[in-house]
């Protein structure tokens, strides 16, 4: 019995050890250095309000089409609400999560799918930065190679909005 105690401890303890090891030598991805700097995309002047309404009216009617409650908002190339569309019996704490999807896109020049993707993949430091939403459905807007606002959709699942958002960003080009 007193055998068998040290046989399991002496295995534990040697995949304890070997797992350290396979860790040590797996370089972190945090400290890799890239050569260009990630999401260097210029801020341009922003959106007007006829175009915001023409990316909201395509995320509206994508919506519609398949069946979804939506909030929609855009704001410009300084995360400042332009325009927003709440359709009827949408979720209400979804009014301001699409804002916050969209002030994150444009603020930090991603779609937010990418922070839920990080979170998701054990980059928990991501909910610590400033104003983040780690949540598909938040995508800028780019004209001319230069951020001139983001769409944000909220209500269904993060998908839904995901496709929502595409269709906005889509009446854009």
């Amino acid at each position: 019995m007193y055998s068998k105690s040290i046989k399991h401890l002496l295995s534990v303890s040697l995949g304890l050890a070997l797992t350290q090891l396979a860790l040590a030598q797996a370089p972190n991805p945090l400290d890799v250095v890239p050569e260009k700097m990630p999401f260097d995309v210029p801020y341009g002047a922003p959106i007007s309000l006829d175009r915001a309404d023409a990316v909201l009216t395509a995320a509206v009617a994508e919506s519609k089409a398949k069946g979804w409650k939506m909030n929609c908002a855009v704001v410009d190339s300084g995360a400042n609400l332009v325009s927003f569309k709440r359709m009827d019996s949408a979720q209400l704490a979804s009014i301001d999560i699409s804002m916050h999807k969209a002030r994150t896109a444009a603020k930090y020049r991603r779609e937010t799918k990418l922070f839920e993707n990080g979170i998701q993949g054990g980059f928990n430091y991501l909910i610590t930065l400033d104003d983040v939403i780690g949540s598909r459905g938040g995508i800028p807007l780019v004209q001319d190679g230069k951020i001139i606002g983001a769409i944000g959709c909220s209500g269904g699942t993060g998908s839904q909005d995901e496709v929502a958002a595409k269709a906005g960003v889509a009446a854009l080009k």
